[in-house]
């Protein structure tokens, strides 16, 4: 045998490098290939079918055309079944199959504790059945040692308590029990709660609940204002560094801006405002609205992060801006809407992008919709007045109207003197039928132009300092 096979670390890196289907001939050649091949056929499971397909095929039949477990495991099949379930790192199963109804009579019938059947499984993602046979396999998945889950049922089960190590959870609304459970997972840092198919919120709860503690990634999947303002009350705490609000289209039509700001006032009064360095909001239909509903996150000082899908029409002046951000000192990354429709929402001007760099000193990345034809009191050699920004990496003003982009160059150009170019990459995402064609082209074409104006202006400054030769070319 040559050397390098007795070598456990070189055996594990081949086994890697096996295709998936060639495994299992691999860990049936020799004793030396067996574990490190197994380990890896099992590790990552893509459904639960390997668990039942293991297994003598006589411990099985069909009855009307359903899988049925004939008869119990032996000792010397679980034997077998533990050698493979103890690999298990991850299982995924997105859709219905026939192997989950014999499962779960096995997992009934199993003599040992969970934390033997599946000892080290670290990540679950459940997209089908919540049957009573899919109950049985999930209640011997909930192992300790779990950190990442994605389900989708909606019973609620004081099983999540067992969970005392999950890090992560996707799952729909569980109700009064079910959250308070969830509520009590110490070691929970990010949590994906989809409200969309609850009917629990349709009245404000008459309980309060802790809320979440904790939290780095609270992510809202809501279709119904109202629902989500009675879920948001029913909490006294959301402390999360990070909250992502996912709008659907369902409520867009249908949700007066009376209830958008009484959202938002729920959510101000919920949220710790000292924890929450980023907000996003998205949305897959068009929302028209103004900066005032962002009054109830004004005091949360430590913002770094305010992200404003595109499908949000935010119309403000100059001083709306100022007015909006002043309260963000911090603020690192603002991204408002791109692609707004200019004839039908006030924009602000340089003067309002002005005051932002002067409030918002730390900016490294900007999305922001501006006038740059209105260029009154802008002075081209001295744009800022002495503001300005040397470390923003990227901006983005995408369709911003324009007249002059030798002007609007000049004006970046003193405001934002390390900046390569204005990035474009988002005319590629444009929504369909947004402009017409020949007009989209145009405002390109001009943008396009800003950027040679601005590498031209790269290239004067860095001969200036003299740190450019002409071998550089």
């Amino acid at each position: 045998m040559h050397p390098a096979l007795q070598n456990f670390d070189i055996i594990c890196t081949i086994c890697l490098y096996v295709h998936h289907r060639s495994l299992s001939a691999l860990a049936s050649t020799c004793r030396i290939f067996e574990r490190p091949a197994l380990d890896v056929l099992w590790r990552n499971l893509q459904s639960v079918e390997p668990l039942v397909k293991c297994l003598p095929s006589d411990l099985f039949t069909i009855e009307s055309g359903r899988m049925a477990l004939l008869k119990p495991l032996d000792t010397r099949i679980w034997g077998i079944f533990y050698k493979y379930t103890s690999r298990v790192h991850s299982i995924m199963q997105s859709d219905r199959s026939a192997v989950i109804e014999p499962l779960g009579s096995i997992m009934l019938s199993c003599p040992s504790a969970p934390t033997s059947l599946f000892p080290n499984l670290r990540s679950l993602k459940w997209h089908t059945d919540g049957t009573h046979c899919a109950a049985e396999f999930l209640r011997m998945a909930f192992v300790p040692t779990l950190l990442s889950l994605d389900i989708r049922i909606s019973s609620a089960s004081t099983i999540f308590l067992s969970l005392h190590r999950l890090q992560g959870l996707f799952v729909w609304d569980l109700g009064d029990q079910g959250n308070e459970h969830i509520m009590q997972l110490q070691a929970l840092r990010t949590l994906w709660l989809d409200l969309k198919t609850s009917s629990a919120w349709e009245r404000q709860s008459l309980l309060q609940f802790p809320g979440f503690h904790n939290l780095d990634t609270l992510l809202l999947f809501i279709d119904n204002l109202e629902h989500a303002s009675n879920f948001l009350h029913s909490l006294q705490v959301i402390d999360s560094k990070d909250i992502e609000i996912h709008f659907t289209a369902a409520h867009t039509s249908t949700s007066s801006s009376t209830t958008l700001s009484q959202f938002f006032a729920a959510l101000g009064e919920t949220c710790d405002h000292n924890n929450l360095i980023s907000f996003t909001l998205r949305n897959s239909a068009k929302v028209s609205t103004n900066p005032d509903i962002f009054k109830p996150l004004y005091t949360c000082h430590n913002l770094t992060q305010l992200l404003v899908g595109r499908s949000w029409d935010i119309s403000m002046a100059d001083e709306e801006l100022c007015q909006l951000v002043r309260g963000w000192p911090n603020l690192q990354v603002l991204k408002f809407s791109r692609f707004v429709a200019t004839n039908e929402t006030t924009v602000p001007t340089f003067h309002g992008l002005i005051g932002l760099l002067r409030l918002c000193p730390a900016l490294t990345t900007l999305t922001l919709v501006i006038d740059t034809t209105k260029l009154d009191g802008i002075d081209l050699k001295n744009p800022g007045g002495g503001i300005f920004n040397d470390h923003l990496e990227k901006l983005v003003l995408t369709n911003s109207p324009m007249t002059s982009p030798l002007k609007v160059a000049l004006i970046l150009s003193g405001l934002f003197p390390r900046l390569l170019e204005v990035d474009l990459d988002c005319w590629d995402l444009a929504p369909k039928n947004f402009l017409p064609q020949k007009q989209s082209a145009m405002q390109l074409e001009q943008w396009e132009a800003v950027n040679l104006f601005l590498l031209g202006f790269g290239v004067v400054r860095e001969r200036c300092t003299g740190n450019m030769t002409p071998s550089d070319f």
